[in-house]
Parts: C-alpha cells; sequence; structure tokens
C-alpha cells in the first residue's frame, strides 16, 4: 500500500483498494506490473537531445529526419510533449525540463536543466524557441525566465498563444485548443 501511494492523485484508502484488488482477484496482474516497472526502471532512459524519456540514446522524435531541427519547444513534461504532437500542428523538435521554476519549492534553473537547455538551443541549428510552459504561475516564471535567457542573442523566442485556460495543464486541454495556441504563438 506504502508503494502505491507514490503514484499522483492515490491515497491511503485508494492505494488500500488496488493492492487488495491484486492479491485478492488478480496476482497475475500484480506480477506484470511488477515486471513492466522493473523492465522500464532498466531500459528507459533520458534521450540526449530533448531530455524525454525513451529506450535509445536518441528518441524517435530526436532520430527523425522529417522533424524542423530550426524549431525547439519548450514543455514542462513528457505528457505535455505527447499533447503537443496529438495536435499534429507542430512538426518541430523539443526539450523536456521534467520540471518548471518553483523557488519557493527549491526548484531553481539548475534543477530544470535550463543551463542544457541554453546549449541545446545555441547549437547554431535552432533558429526558434517555441516556449510551451503550462499557463501556472511557475510556467508563466518559467516562460520569462526562458526569454529573458535568449534576449541578447540572435534566436527568435515565442509563447504558445493563450486559449488554454489561465491555471490549466497541457495534458488536460483538448488538442484543439492546443493547435489554436500553438498557432497563435508570440514573441516572449
Amino acid at each position: 500500500m506504502e508503494a502505491l501511494r507514490c503514484l499522483p492523485g492515490v491515497g491511503p484508502k485508494g492505494a488500500q483498494r488496488m493492492a487488495y484488488h491484486l492479491l485478492q482477484h488478480d496476482k497475475p496482474g500484480a506480477q506484470r506490473l511488477a515486471a513492466a516497472l522493473a523492465r522500464a526502471l532498466e531500459s528507459i532512459r533520458r534521450c540526449a537531445k530533448c531530455n524525454s524519456f525513451t529506450e535509445e540514446a536518441l528518441c524517435a522524435l530526436c532520430a527523425s529526419p522529417r522533424r524542423d531541427a530550426a524549431q525547439l519547444c519548450v514543455v514542462e513534461t513528457p505528457a505535455d510533449l505527447l499533447m503537443m504532437e496529438q495536435t499534429l500542428a507542430y512538426s518541430g523538435l523539443y526539450f523536456v525540463l521534467m520540471g518548471r521554476l518553483s523557488p519557493l519549492d527549491g526548484i531553481g534553473p539548475k534543477e530544470i536543466g535550463l543551463d542544457v537547455l541554453q546549449r541545446r538551443a545555441l547549437d547554431g541549428v535552432v533558429k526558434e524557441v517555441i516556449v510551451a510552459t503550462n499557463f501556472t504561475n511557475e510556467g508563466e516564471a518559467t516562460a520569462h525566465y526562458i526569454g529573458e535567457m535568449f534576449k541578447e542573442r540572435e534566436l527568435k523566442v515565442t509563447r504558445i498563444a493563450r486559449g488554454i485556460p489561465v491555471g490549466g495543464e497541457l495534458e488536460y486541454v483538448d488538442s484543439g485548443t492546443l493547435a489554436q495556441a500553438l498557432a497563435e504563438r508570440r514573441p516572449v
């Protein structure tokens, strides 16, 4: 039960229900879950270019010659990357921060890899950085920081347009709204 409580949205009662269900009604399911988690922990790593999860040195998106390497979309999480991909409105590459700035929680620029993002964006190939962080206070602070980071560089920095509700998270927005926000992005 304690192990299941590490999952987001799972409290003590939910963890208890899940554990009892697996033990009482679905031992093969519990074994599949344990094996899948063990395999994932063994084989999943971070992509050398975009920082998302992959089983190879480069993820399929970064390895694809069909992607526009001149555009780099910065998102907070792999789930946000998947939502962007579902819009079918973007064909560039990504950088996944794996978080957002949150000074009150001790999360600063180094903790989310903004130094790595800076090196990636200034590789001479990237011409535009599209900031697609969430429209939360932390996401806005992260977007502002990224904009300031590249202000003096010869690099176009844009922010996806609103249209996504303030306080909304990309992973929960419908793909039509997200596609519209991407089409109407603006300079930071």
